[in-house]
This record gives structure tokens, sequence and C-alpha cells, in this order.
């Protein structure tokens, strides 16, 4: 374990050889850029225990699309004579380290560590699971720039089924946070219950794809837009929120739409698109005049289409006198207003 140390910190200073141009948002976390490549998937990607490569991508990629994936994992290209991964990881942007978890035992990520970011206006996470060793010096709120050294890959985790060595990989995500009070609304909706991380529970983050991030910066170049590639995302349902002040707002304010109904007479509340993973994709104000129910939370439409090509989130369900909101859909909701 010295000689990793050693290793990383001997690294610090080093920009990484492997990561994008200096003029992209994002570079790659590992050195591993067969993502670039077409047809290699496989050498990318590690899948699950006898599954295909494509279920270590993001999005309904497991249990024939009932299970969802939020994030990437990417197989490793370097090990050591015992067969272990050695190779580093490399922070995605510039930020500031949010959250480190040393303790492996009290996550499936094992030992993983969270970047915040401000990408365009947009506050985003960057998640780096089951590495072997986290930069040894590294502490919450130290400044990181985009391809430094922040650890080493590994296979660590707490799960019953351990991960193999030929499955070692890095676990890579890129969330929004729902709601810096999560702590607290986990407590009040979870009596009793343990919360190990915090605000940085992984149910207060929504991923979006990290694949899908880096394959459109890589094709348009300075053009790609943070903000826009949320906003493109499709759409899952459309919900109606009878609270005008709830912290998602502040941190997101670049995906609210202006109304000028509202402007004129006053928020009432936010109708509030969602893609399949519960990504807040656009927020609208709403006047008292457009809101056709006294509920608190009311859903206003459902895409059937997106429902049934990604129902793993299980955020809407069918019945025979239409869509509802699932206890699921709506414990998201309640914690996104809180």
């Amino acid at each position: 374990m010295k000689l990793i140390a050693c290793r990383l910190l001997a690294v610090f200073f080093l920009q990484s050889l492997f990561a994008a141009s200096a003029a992209d948002l994002f570079h790659l976390p590992t050195a591993n850029q067969a993502i670039y490549e077409r047809g290699a998937g496989e050498r990318y990607f590690v899948g699950t225990a006898g599954k295909p490569w494509t279920s270590g991508t993001f999005g309904c990629v497991r249990s024939d699309g009932w299970q969802i994936h939020e994030g990437l994992d990417i197989r490793c290209l370097q090990r050591d004579k015992r067969g272990e991964p050695t190779d580093l990881i490399h922070a995605t942007a510039d930020g500031t380290v949010a959250y480190i978890n040393r303790k492996p035992s009290l996550s499936n990520y094992g030992n993983y560590l969270i970047i915040r970011h401000n990408i365009q206006g947009i506050e985003l996470y960057s998640v780096y699971a089951h590495l072997s060793e986290i930069r040894p010096d590294l502490r919450s709120g130290a400044t990181v720039k985009a391809g430094e050294n922040i650890g080493i890959m590994g296979r660590t985790a707490n799960t019953r089924q351990s991960i193999t060595k030929d499955r070692a990989h890095l676990h890579f995500e890129l969330n929004l946070l729902v709601n810096d009070r999560f702590a607290t609304w986990y407590k009040k909706a979870n009596p009793g219950q343990r919360n190990d991380h915090g605000d940085w529970n992984g149910q207060n983050m929504l991923g979006l794809d990290p694949g899908l991030i880096l394959l459109q910066q890589r094709s348009q170049g300075t053009n790609f837009n943070l903000v826009q590639f949320i906003r493109s995302q499709r759409e899952l349902c459309r919900v109606l929120v009878r609270d005008t002040e709830f912290p998602f707002l502040r941190r997101y304010a670049p995906l609210i739409r202006a109304n000028p109904r509202a402007q004129i007479e006053g928020t009432a509340g936010y109708e509030i698109a969602l893609n399949f993973n519960g990504v807040p994709i656009e927020l609208i104000p709403r006047a008292e005049s457009e809101c056709k129910s006294k509920s608190r939370i009311q859903l206003l439409s459902v895409s059937q289409a997106e429902r049934k090509a990604n129902p793993g989130k299980r955020l809407v369900t069918e019945q025979r006198n239409g869509w509802k909101l699932t206890t699921t859909g709506e414990n998201l909701l309640e914690l996104l207003i809180y």
C-alpha cells in the first residue's frame, strides 16, 4: 500500500496524457480510449457476470430493461503480476472533492470519491467507484484539475458477489444533485434506517449518460453545450408540483424556461419534465390560473413509447383508470421539493 501511495504522490502534478484535448469540458477518466473507436465496445465496457458488455453501459441495460445502470463500467488496460488492475484514474474535469469513502464495507461502490464541477452553469458531480486506492492526500474540499490523477482502479465493493479480477473496472458516473437537504429528508422518510453517506447517498443523485456526453463532445467540439444536452433528453413524463422554493431551482436555474404569464400573475408551482431516470430536464413556472389541481404533486402526462423503451426506474405505472406515479416516483418528487 505504501508503494501505491508513493506512486500516486509522484504523479500528483502530472497531467494525464490520455485525457481529451485542453478545450474539452470532459476528459476520459482512464487511459482507455476505446469508447471513441467504432465497434470497440467490448474493449471499453465490462458487463455484469455472464452478460454482454452492453450491460456495463448506461441506462436500462440489465434484467431485460427493468434494471437501470447509472454509469459506465470501464475496462482496465494494465495489471500487476497478480492480475490486479493498476490503471490510474483521472478527474474528468476541473472541480472540488465533495466526498470520499475509504471504507469499502459501507458501500457496494467500495472505495469511491465524488467531485463537484461547474460546467457551463450546471453543477455536476462525477463519481469514481470500486477503487483499490484513493490518492492518500486527497480530502473533501481539495481542488483538482481535469486529467489529474486521483486514484487507482480496483474492484472493491461490499456486495455478496465480489468483483472478479477479469471484471475489474472503474464505475464512472456524471450526476445532478437532487437536494442538499437529503439527510434530513431521508431520516424523516425512512425512520430507523441507516444512512452512512449523508447527503452523498446514491439516492440523492440522478445520472446522465457519461458515454453519450463524451461522444457528443467529441463530435461537436467547442459547440457542445451541457444545458442543451440535458434539455434534449427524451421526456418520460410531466408533473406539476405546488412548490415555489426548493434547492433544485437555485442549483439548476439554466434548466428553468421562462413563462410570461407566471411572471405577470406570480408563480404558484412548477411544471417539471422528467426523463426516464428522473432527471428534471425542464422546469416551467406556472401561474395559479394555469394549475388545474390543488394537489401538491400531479402527474400531467406520460410518454408511453419512452416508458416502454426505458422502464427500469419504474417512476410511473399504467392502471385501469390511467397513468399514476409509483411510490418510487412520488418519493423522488417529495425529495426534489423538500
